[in-house]
Protein backbone atom coordinates (compact mmCIF):
# COMPACT_ATOMS: atom_id res chain seq x y z
CA UNK A 1 0.00 0.00 0.00
CA UNK A 2 1.10 3.54 -0.74
CA UNK A 3 0.37 4.51 2.86
CA UNK A 4 2.84 1.90 4.12
CA UNK A 5 5.51 3.23 1.76
CA UNK A 6 5.00 6.74 3.16
CA UNK A 7 5.42 5.42 6.68
CA UNK A 8 8.55 3.48 5.73
CA UNK A 9 10.15 6.62 4.29
CA UNK A 10 9.11 8.67 7.33
CA UNK A 11 10.60 6.24 9.84
CA UNK A 12 13.83 6.05 7.83
CA UNK A 13 14.12 9.80 8.36
CA UNK A 14 13.49 9.41 12.08
CA UNK A 15 16.12 6.67 12.38
CA UNK A 16 18.77 9.02 10.97
CA UNK A 17 18.26 11.51 13.80
CA UNK A 18 17.67 9.23 16.78
CA UNK A 19 19.25 11.06 19.71
CA UNK A 20 20.68 7.99 21.45
CA UNK A 21 22.70 7.10 18.37
CA UNK A 22 23.78 10.62 17.50
CA UNK A 23 24.99 11.31 21.06
CA UNK A 24 26.66 7.91 21.23
CA UNK A 25 28.67 8.81 18.14
CA UNK A 26 30.20 11.75 20.06
CA UNK A 27 30.96 10.05 23.37
CA UNK A 28 34.51 9.03 22.45
CA UNK A 29 35.33 12.67 21.66
CA UNK A 30 33.83 13.79 24.96
CA UNK A 31 35.91 11.23 26.83
CA UNK A 32 39.04 12.42 25.03
CA UNK A 33 38.22 16.02 25.95
CA UNK A 34 37.74 15.01 29.60
CA UNK A 35 41.00 13.09 29.80
CA UNK A 36 43.11 15.49 27.72
CA UNK A 37 41.76 18.49 29.64
CA UNK A 38 42.61 16.81 32.97
CA UNK A 39 39.16 17.68 34.35
CA UNK A 40 38.16 16.35 37.75
CA UNK A 41 34.43 17.14 37.62
CA UNK A 42 31.96 15.96 34.93
CA UNK A 43 28.45 17.45 34.96
CA UNK A 44 25.59 16.64 32.58
CA UNK A 45 22.58 18.91 32.02
CA UNK A 46 19.92 17.90 29.51
CA UNK A 47 16.68 19.59 28.52
CA UNK A 48 14.26 19.07 25.65
CA UNK A 49 11.92 16.46 24.26
CA UNK A 50 14.86 14.23 23.32
CA UNK A 51 16.71 14.69 26.61
CA UNK A 52 16.16 11.15 27.93
CA UNK A 53 17.66 9.13 25.06
CA UNK A 54 20.49 11.66 24.83
CA UNK A 55 21.16 11.27 28.55
CA UNK A 56 20.90 7.49 28.38
CA UNK A 57 23.64 7.42 25.74
CA UNK A 58 25.90 9.50 28.01
CA UNK A 59 25.20 7.12 30.89
CA UNK A 60 25.81 4.00 28.83
CA UNK A 61 29.12 5.21 27.43
CA UNK A 62 30.48 7.48 30.17
CA UNK A 63 28.73 6.47 33.41
CA UNK A 64 31.91 6.05 35.49
CA UNK A 65 33.06 9.60 34.78
CA UNK A 66 29.81 11.45 35.60
CA UNK A 67 29.89 13.46 38.84
CA UNK A 68 26.36 14.85 38.76
CA UNK A 69 23.55 15.59 36.33
CA UNK A 70 19.97 16.72 35.79
CA UNK A 71 17.62 15.99 32.88
CA UNK A 72 14.34 17.79 32.12
CA UNK A 73 11.97 16.39 29.50
CA UNK A 74 8.31 16.49 28.54
CA UNK A 75 5.82 14.34 30.39
CA UNK A 76 5.71 10.72 29.09
CA UNK A 77 8.90 11.21 27.04
CA UNK A 78 11.11 8.98 29.19
CA UNK A 79 9.07 5.80 29.53
CA UNK A 80 11.48 3.77 27.38
CA UNK A 81 14.60 4.93 29.20
CA UNK A 82 15.65 4.33 32.80
CA UNK A 83 18.29 6.76 33.96
CA UNK A 84 20.54 5.48 36.73
CA UNK A 85 22.84 8.35 37.69
CA UNK A 86 21.14 11.42 36.25
CA UNK A 87 18.14 12.90 38.05
CA UNK A 88 14.99 13.21 35.92
CA UNK A 89 12.35 15.94 35.95
CA UNK A 90 9.30 15.66 33.71
CA UNK A 91 7.66 18.99 32.93
CA UNK A 92 5.21 20.91 30.76
CA UNK A 93 5.53 21.68 27.06
CA UNK A 94 4.78 23.89 25.13
CA UNK A 95 3.53 25.81 28.16
CA UNK A 96 6.13 25.78 30.99
CA UNK A 97 5.06 24.57 34.42
CA UNK A 98 6.28 24.36 38.02
CA UNK A 99 8.16 21.11 37.43
CA UNK A 100 10.20 22.82 34.74
CA UNK A 101 11.07 25.58 37.18
CA UNK A 102 12.12 23.02 39.83
CA UNK A 103 14.29 21.11 37.39
CA UNK A 104 15.92 24.30 36.14
CA UNK A 105 16.71 25.41 39.69
CA UNK A 106 18.45 22.07 40.25
CA UNK A 107 20.49 22.53 37.06
CA UNK A 108 21.54 25.99 38.21
CA UNK A 109 22.51 24.60 41.62
CA UNK A 110 24.94 22.09 40.11
CA UNK A 111 26.38 24.61 37.64
CA UNK A 112 27.09 27.45 40.04
CA UNK A 113 30.46 27.65 41.76
CA UNK A 114 32.37 25.29 39.47
CA UNK A 115 35.90 26.11 38.37
CA UNK A 116 37.89 25.62 35.18
CA UNK A 117 38.55 22.00 36.14
CA UNK A 118 34.91 21.14 35.42
CA UNK A 119 33.57 19.76 32.14
CA UNK A 120 29.87 20.38 31.54
CA UNK A 121 28.06 18.50 28.77
CA UNK A 122 24.76 20.08 27.78
CA UNK A 123 22.24 17.93 25.91
CA UNK A 124 19.93 20.31 24.07
CA UNK A 125 16.90 19.47 21.95
CA UNK A 126 13.65 20.98 20.76
CA UNK A 127 11.24 21.91 23.51
CA UNK A 128 14.10 23.14 25.66
CA UNK A 129 12.73 26.68 25.67
CA UNK A 130 9.65 25.61 27.63
CA UNK A 131 11.29 22.88 29.71
CA UNK A 132 14.30 24.91 30.88
CA UNK A 133 12.45 27.75 32.54
CA UNK A 134 13.69 30.35 35.00
CA UNK A 135 11.82 33.65 34.62
CA UNK A 136 13.64 36.87 35.47
CA UNK A 137 13.26 38.09 39.02
CA UNK A 138 9.81 39.57 39.51
CA UNK A 139 8.11 37.55 36.76
CA UNK A 140 5.73 34.88 38.03
CA UNK A 141 5.39 31.52 36.31
CA UNK A 142 1.77 32.12 35.36
CA UNK A 143 2.83 35.38 33.67
CA UNK A 144 5.47 33.50 31.66
CA UNK A 145 2.85 30.89 30.76
CA UNK A 146 0.43 33.58 29.62
CA UNK A 147 3.13 35.24 27.50
CA UNK A 148 3.86 31.92 25.76
CA UNK A 149 0.16 31.33 25.11
CA UNK A 150 -0.28 34.84 23.68
CA UNK A 151 2.61 34.42 21.23
CA UNK A 152 1.56 30.92 20.17
CA UNK A 153 -2.04 31.95 19.57
CA UNK A 154 -0.93 35.02 17.64
CA UNK A 155 1.01 32.83 15.20
CA UNK A 156 4.53 33.91 16.16
CA UNK A 157 7.19 31.65 14.66
CA UNK A 158 9.80 29.90 16.79
CA UNK A 159 12.42 32.60 16.23
CA UNK A 160 10.04 35.37 17.30
CA UNK A 161 8.84 33.36 20.27
CA UNK A 162 12.38 32.72 21.45
CA UNK A 163 13.44 36.34 20.90
CA UNK A 164 10.94 37.39 23.55
CA UNK A 165 11.55 34.44 25.89
CA UNK A 166 15.32 35.03 25.90
CA UNK A 167 14.84 38.51 27.32
CA UNK A 168 12.62 37.53 30.23
CA UNK A 169 14.74 34.54 31.31
CA UNK A 170 17.74 33.92 33.55
CA UNK A 171 18.98 30.98 31.45
CA UNK A 172 18.17 31.61 27.79
CA UNK A 173 20.14 33.58 25.22
CA UNK A 174 23.58 32.47 26.43
CA UNK A 175 22.87 33.13 30.08
CA UNK A 176 23.15 29.46 31.07
CA UNK A 177 26.71 29.49 29.74
CA UNK A 178 27.39 32.61 31.82
CA UNK A 179 26.28 30.74 34.92
CA UNK A 180 28.42 27.67 34.14
CA UNK A 181 31.55 29.72 33.34
CA UNK A 182 34.52 29.18 33.81
CA UNK A 183 33.79 25.48 33.31
CA UNK A 184 34.54 24.00 29.90
CA UNK A 185 31.23 23.42 28.09
CA UNK A 186 30.31 21.05 25.25
CA UNK A 187 26.75 21.30 23.94
CA UNK A 188 25.38 18.45 21.83
CA UNK A 189 22.42 19.93 19.99
CA UNK A 190 19.51 18.35 18.15
CA UNK A 191 18.23 21.18 15.98
CA UNK A 192 14.53 21.90 15.63
CA UNK A 193 14.79 25.28 13.90
CA UNK A 194 15.08 26.55 10.34
CA UNK A 195 18.71 26.95 9.33
CA UNK A 196 19.99 25.29 12.54
CA UNK A 197 20.58 28.67 14.17
CA UNK A 198 22.35 28.07 17.47
CA UNK A 199 20.89 31.15 19.13
CA UNK A 200 17.35 29.97 18.34
CA UNK A 201 17.46 26.26 19.27
CA UNK A 202 15.94 26.00 22.78
CA UNK A 203 16.44 29.80 22.91
CA UNK A 204 20.23 29.39 22.69
CA UNK A 205 21.16 28.84 26.36
CA UNK A 206 24.84 28.26 25.52
CA UNK A 207 25.08 30.42 22.39
CA UNK A 208 25.77 34.12 21.80
CA UNK A 209 22.49 35.96 21.36
CA UNK A 210 22.00 38.07 18.26
CA UNK A 211 18.73 39.62 19.40
CA UNK A 212 18.03 42.54 21.70
CA UNK A 213 15.38 43.87 24.06
CA UNK A 214 14.25 46.10 21.22
CA UNK A 215 13.78 43.06 18.97
CA UNK A 216 11.62 41.47 21.67
CA UNK A 217 9.46 44.59 21.91
CA UNK A 218 9.11 44.65 18.13
CA UNK A 219 7.73 41.10 18.16
CA UNK A 220 5.08 42.18 20.65
CA UNK A 221 4.27 45.23 18.50
CA UNK A 222 4.01 43.09 15.36
CA UNK A 223 1.29 40.96 16.91
CA UNK A 224 -0.36 43.86 18.77
CA UNK A 225 0.43 42.36 22.17
CA UNK A 226 2.02 45.34 23.94
CA UNK A 227 -1.17 46.10 25.84
CA UNK A 228 -1.86 42.43 26.60
CA UNK A 229 1.38 41.11 28.10
CA UNK A 230 1.75 41.15 31.90
CA UNK A 231 2.97 44.48 33.27
CA UNK A 232 6.17 43.10 34.84
CA UNK A 233 7.24 41.47 31.56
CA UNK A 234 6.73 44.70 29.65
CA UNK A 235 8.59 46.67 32.35
CA UNK A 236 11.63 44.37 32.08
CA UNK A 237 11.70 44.59 28.28
CA UNK A 238 11.40 48.39 28.36
CA UNK A 239 14.06 48.80 31.06
CA UNK A 240 16.38 46.53 29.11
CA UNK A 241 15.76 48.55 25.96
CA UNK A 242 16.66 51.70 27.87
CA UNK A 243 19.96 50.17 29.01
CA UNK A 244 18.89 49.79 32.63
CA UNK A 245 19.29 45.99 32.51
CA UNK A 246 22.17 43.99 31.06
CA UNK A 247 21.72 42.53 27.59
CA UNK A 248 22.03 38.84 26.80
CA UNK A 249 25.71 37.92 26.18
CA UNK A 250 26.97 38.53 22.65
CA UNK A 251 29.66 36.93 20.47
CA UNK A 252 32.57 38.87 22.02
CA UNK A 253 31.79 37.72 25.56
CA UNK A 254 34.72 35.70 26.99
CA UNK A 255 32.26 33.06 28.21
CA UNK A 256 32.01 31.61 24.69
CA UNK A 257 35.74 30.91 24.55
CA UNK A 258 34.89 28.01 26.87
CA UNK A 259 31.90 26.74 24.84
CA UNK A 260 31.77 24.25 21.98
CA UNK A 261 28.34 23.95 20.32
CA UNK A 262 27.86 20.90 18.07
CA UNK A 263 24.81 20.17 15.87
CA UNK A 264 24.33 16.38 15.97
CA UNK A 265 20.95 16.10 14.21
CA UNK A 266 18.76 18.31 12.04
CA UNK A 267 15.81 18.41 9.68
CA UNK A 268 18.18 18.44 6.71
CA UNK A 269 19.81 15.19 7.87
CA UNK A 270 16.37 13.59 8.29
CA UNK A 271 15.24 14.72 4.83
CA UNK A 272 18.38 13.34 3.22
CA UNK A 273 17.70 9.97 4.84
CA UNK A 274 14.11 10.07 3.56
CA UNK A 275 15.40 10.86 0.09
CA UNK A 276 17.79 7.91 0.18
CA UNK A 277 15.03 5.53 1.27
CA UNK A 278 12.63 6.77 -1.40
CA UNK A 279 15.32 6.30 -4.05
CA UNK A 280 15.96 2.77 -2.80
CA UNK A 281 12.23 2.09 -3.20
CA UNK A 282 12.39 3.13 -6.85
CA UNK A 283 11.15 6.71 -6.72
CA UNK A 284 12.53 9.68 -8.60
CA UNK A 285 13.01 12.11 -5.69
CA UNK A 286 12.84 15.89 -5.47
CA UNK A 287 14.08 17.34 -2.19
CA UNK A 288 11.98 20.48 -2.37
CA UNK A 289 13.00 22.46 0.73
CA UNK A 290 14.05 22.07 4.36
CA UNK A 291 12.77 25.56 5.14
CA UNK A 292 8.98 25.36 4.74
CA UNK A 293 7.56 28.15 6.92
CA UNK A 294 4.58 30.50 7.12
CA UNK A 295 0.93 29.65 7.65
CA UNK A 296 0.37 25.89 7.59
CA UNK A 297 -2.67 26.07 5.32
CA UNK A 298 -0.77 28.21 2.80
CA UNK A 299 2.14 25.76 2.86
CA UNK A 300 -0.34 22.97 2.16
CA UNK A 301 -1.63 24.79 -0.92
CA UNK A 302 1.93 25.47 -2.10
CA UNK A 303 2.92 21.81 -1.82
CA UNK A 304 -0.29 20.68 -3.51
CA UNK A 305 0.39 23.02 -6.42
CA UNK A 306 3.90 21.62 -6.76
CA UNK A 307 2.64 18.02 -6.61
CA UNK A 308 0.05 18.73 -9.30
CA UNK A 309 2.70 20.28 -11.54
CA UNK A 310 4.90 17.21 -11.15
CA UNK A 311 2.01 14.86 -11.85
CA UNK A 312 1.04 16.78 -14.98
CA UNK A 313 4.57 16.64 -16.41
CA UNK A 314 5.29 13.00 -15.46
CA UNK A 315 5.02 9.98 -17.72
CA UNK A 316 2.38 7.39 -16.86
CA UNK A 317 4.89 4.84 -15.55
CA UNK A 318 6.99 7.25 -13.46
CA UNK A 319 7.03 7.18 -9.66
CA UNK A 320 7.86 10.55 -8.10
CA UNK A 321 8.50 11.53 -4.49
CA UNK A 322 8.47 15.12 -3.27
CA UNK A 323 10.06 15.68 0.15
CA UNK A 324 10.08 18.84 2.25
CA UNK A 325 10.53 19.91 5.85
CA UNK A 326 10.54 22.87 8.17
CA UNK A 327 8.12 24.34 10.64
CA UNK A 328 4.98 26.23 9.76
CA UNK A 329 2.71 28.19 12.08
CA UNK A 330 -1.01 28.33 12.74
CA UNK A 331 -2.78 31.56 13.60
CA UNK A 332 -5.51 30.33 15.92
CA UNK A 333 -8.88 31.90 15.20
CA UNK A 334 -11.14 28.99 16.10
CA UNK A 335 -11.55 26.82 19.18
CA UNK A 336 -10.88 23.39 17.72
CA UNK A 337 -8.06 20.91 18.22
CA UNK A 338 -5.19 20.32 15.83
CA UNK A 339 -1.63 21.14 14.84
CA UNK A 340 0.33 22.63 11.99
CA UNK A 341 0.84 19.30 10.18
CA UNK A 342 -2.82 18.37 10.30
CA UNK A 343 -3.85 21.84 9.16
CA UNK A 344 -1.32 21.66 6.31
CA UNK A 345 -2.63 18.22 5.33
CA UNK A 346 -6.27 19.37 5.34
CA UNK A 347 -5.45 22.32 3.11
CA UNK A 348 -3.43 20.03 0.82
CA UNK A 349 -6.33 17.57 0.59
CA UNK A 350 -8.72 20.32 -0.50
CA UNK A 351 -6.41 21.25 -3.36
CA UNK A 352 -6.11 17.68 -4.71
CA UNK A 353 -9.74 16.68 -4.20
CA UNK A 354 -10.79 14.04 -6.74
CA UNK A 355 -7.31 13.60 -8.23
CA UNK A 356 -5.82 10.12 -8.32
CA UNK A 357 -2.19 9.22 -7.71
CA UNK A 358 -1.17 11.77 -5.07
CA UNK A 359 -0.75 10.99 -1.37
CA UNK A 360 0.78 13.15 1.39
CA UNK A 361 2.13 12.37 4.85
CA UNK A 362 2.83 15.44 6.98
CA UNK A 363 4.03 14.88 10.53
CA UNK A 364 6.10 16.18 13.40
CA UNK A 365 9.30 14.22 13.85
CA UNK A 366 8.71 14.18 17.61
CA UNK A 367 5.44 12.30 17.17
CA UNK A 368 3.40 15.26 18.36
CA UNK A 369 1.40 17.77 16.33
CA UNK A 370 -0.01 20.50 18.53
CA UNK A 371 -1.65 19.53 21.83
CA UNK A 372 -2.85 16.16 20.45
CA UNK A 373 -1.85 12.50 20.45
CA UNK A 374 -1.24 12.52 16.68
CA UNK A 375 1.97 13.20 14.77
CA UNK A 376 0.06 14.46 11.75
CA UNK A 377 -2.13 13.05 8.98
CA UNK A 378 -2.06 11.10 5.71
CA UNK A 379 -4.28 12.34 2.87
CA UNK A 380 -5.06 11.65 -0.80
CA UNK A 381 -7.48 12.70 -3.51
CA UNK A 382 -10.35 10.85 -1.82
CA UNK A 383 -9.96 12.48 1.63
CA UNK A 384 -12.35 15.37 1.07
CA UNK A 385 -15.04 13.34 -0.71
CA UNK A 386 -14.84 10.75 2.07
CA UNK A 387 -15.38 13.49 4.64
CA UNK A 388 -18.30 15.01 2.76
CA UNK A 389 -19.93 11.58 2.55
CA UNK A 390 -19.76 11.47 6.34
CA UNK A 391 -21.42 14.87 6.59
CA UNK A 392 -18.26 16.86 7.33
CA UNK A 393 -17.55 20.27 5.83
CA UNK A 394 -13.74 20.67 5.46
CA UNK A 395 -13.99 24.46 5.32
CA UNK A 396 -15.73 24.57 8.69
CA UNK A 397 -13.04 22.44 10.31
CA UNK A 398 -10.27 24.53 8.77
CA UNK A 399 -11.86 27.80 9.91
CA UNK A 400 -12.24 26.42 13.43
CA UNK A 401 -8.64 25.11 13.54
CA UNK A 402 -10.16 21.70 14.20
CA UNK A 403 -8.12 19.50 11.88
CA UNK A 404 -7.55 16.83 14.53
CA UNK A 405 -11.27 16.18 14.94
CA UNK A 406 -11.69 16.17 11.15
CA UNK A 407 -9.05 13.51 10.58
CA UNK A 408 -10.06 11.46 13.59
CA UNK A 409 -13.62 11.20 12.27
CA UNK A 410 -12.43 9.88 8.89
CA UNK A 411 -9.61 7.77 10.34
CA UNK A 412 -6.72 9.53 8.61
CA UNK A 413 -4.66 10.56 11.63
CA UNK A 414 -1.01 9.48 11.70
CA UNK A 415 -0.20 8.37 15.25
CA UNK A 416 3.32 7.25 16.18
CA UNK A 417 3.61 7.96 19.89
CA UNK A 418 6.77 9.73 21.09
CA UNK A 419 9.68 9.18 18.69
CA UNK A 420 12.19 10.57 21.23
CA UNK A 421 13.67 12.92 18.69
CA UNK A 422 12.68 16.35 17.39
CA UNK A 423 13.87 17.99 14.15
CA UNK A 424 10.72 19.87 13.16
CA UNK A 425 8.31 18.51 10.54
CA UNK A 426 8.49 16.38 7.41
CA UNK A 427 6.20 16.22 4.39
CA UNK A 428 6.45 13.25 2.02
CA UNK A 429 4.37 13.23 -1.17
CA UNK A 430 4.16 10.21 -3.46
CA UNK A 431 3.04 10.89 -7.02
CA UNK A 432 2.23 8.01 -9.36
Amino acid sequence: MVKDILKEIFFSAIKAVLPYDTVGNHCSNILSAYIDGKFNNFIVAGFGKAACPMAKAIEDFLMEFITNGIVITKYSHCSRYKLEKLQLFEAGHPIPDENGVKGTIEILNILRGNDANTLVVFLISGGGSALLTAPCKGILLHEKQYLTELLLHAGADIQELNTVRKHVSMVKGGRLAEIAYPAKMISLILSDVIGDKLDVIASGPTSPDQTTYNDALNVLRKYDLIERVPRMILDILQKGNEGLLSETPKQTNRVFERVENIIIGSNKIALEAARDKAKALGFDVLLFSSEITGEAREAGRLLAKKALEIRKSSLSNEKKCLISGGETTVTIKGCGSGGRNMELALSFAQEIEGIEGIMLLSAGTDGTDGPTDAAGAIVNGHTISKARADGLDPDDYLKNNDSYTFFKRIDELFITGPTYTNVMDIQIILIE
